[in-house]
């Protein structure tokens, strides 16, 4: 919206055209979703409190979490609407890439609501059950799946699957795209929820990830850095860079009252949203492969939780301590701070290597 504003003053005042830089305008959305989620911080964590909106403990969980309970969660519609704030701001509002991948965004955290609500506020222990959760998060995921696929168009590297290391690898999907970029959305979704579990251990690979995204969709919506680079290019994906912006400004904002010892939780609302907002990401700028990469401890933990329940139900045995796994690290002995420090350090190296296939070709 101010990017039409600023294009009108330009008329009047030619230093205002640097607004219609897209790194500028990414910087700028990055600072604005900050703000708003400092400054927005405080308020919603006292209301949050007053209503009683607090965590609860398993009681099967780690002994160490159970002075957790009655902690402010829901925090996640703190980071929603950071985002689609400073994204709407300083986005380009035609663009159809940066439409998609606010309505998934807010489509799965309103999924996220409604099973945090029935949790929290209805005190049902179920919350939304599985089955429909499942149900929604995927008519969801395959509806962005079907959109994305019938307005690529007759660009065949809009539907191909991109292999890093190699310039020219590109494999033909087909309608298979669909399938794929389903499971990628929903299954990020789910494996960043399965990570929120201790503090700030879900928000800061979610910030490196998404920063790292918002380099792929600049370099991809730009003609001479994508021949340079040796990968497609696809018009319009460099405007994803705003939102990815967006995503490191409002995870920074999150992070400072989520911190050990957290003052709030994401939630739902929170961890399913942002999950299926990287997964569309990637799908958008064709490198699902380095997400894979770069996703290493969302992917662990899932499948961490896996291979337990597959363990537990045909031998009776668990392989782990407790899953997912950083609850594992937990049990044997690790202080919290640790186990969450240890996995951003790993993200950061998972990140880096992910970078570092645009250049190594």
């Amino acid at each position: 919206m101010l990017l039409y504003l600023t294009e009108f003053l330009t008329r009047f005042e030619s230093g205002f055209n640097v607004f219609s830089y897209l790194t500028m305008r990414a910087i700028l959305g990055a600072l604005t979703a900050l703000l708003i989620s400092l400054l927005v911080g405080p308020w919603m964590i006292r209301r949050l409190s007053f209503h009683q909106i607090g965590q609860t403990v398993r009681d099967f969980g780690p002994e160490s979490h159970l002075p957790k309970a009655g902690t402010p969660t829901m925090g996640g519609t703190l980071i929603l609407v950071a985002i689609l704030i400073s994204t709407l701001l300083w986005a380009q509002p035609g663009n159809r890439f940066v439409w998609i991948v606010m309505l998934v965004t807010l489509a799965f955290g309103l999924i996220g609501f409604v099973d945090d609500y029935r949790k929290l506020v209805l005190q049902d222990s179920r919350g939304l059950p599985a089955r429909w959760k499942y149900f929604w998060q995927s008519a969801v995921g395959l509806l962005a799946a079907v959109i994305l696929y019938t307005g690529a168009g007759d660009l065949p590297v809009e539907t191909s699957l991109l292999v890093p290391f190699f310039k020219d690898v590109m494999i033909p999907l087909g309608t298979f795209y669909v399938v794929l970029t389903y499971f990628v959305i929903v299954g990020s979704s789910n494996a960043v929820n399965l990570t929120d579990g201790l503090d700030g251990l879900a928000i800061m690979p979610t910030v490196l990830v998404g920063g790292a995204l918002g380099i792929f969709a600049y370099a991809t919506g730009n003609v001479n850095f994508a021949e340079y680079l040796s990968i497609p290019y696809i018009a319009g994906t460099g405007e994803i860079l705003v939102f990815c912006a967006a995503i490191v400004g409002a995870g920074l904002g999150f992070l400072w009252f989520n911190t050990y010892p957290a003052q709030v939780f994401m939630g739902d609302v929170g961890a399913l949203a942002l999950g299926a907002a990287l997964g569309t990401v990637a799908v958008i700028v064709r490198q699902e492969i380095v997400f894979f990469m770069m996703s290493g401890v969302f992917v662990i933990e899932t499948v961490s939780v896996i291979l337990q329940v597959a363990s537990f139900r045909l031998t009776g045995r668990r392989i782990f301590r407790m899953a997912p796994l950083h609850h594992h690290f937990e049990l044997k002995g690790w202080a919290e701070p640790k186990v969450i420090v240890r996995f951003w350090i790993i993200t950061v190296i998972l990140v880096l290597f992910g970078l570092a296939t645009l250049k190594i070709r």
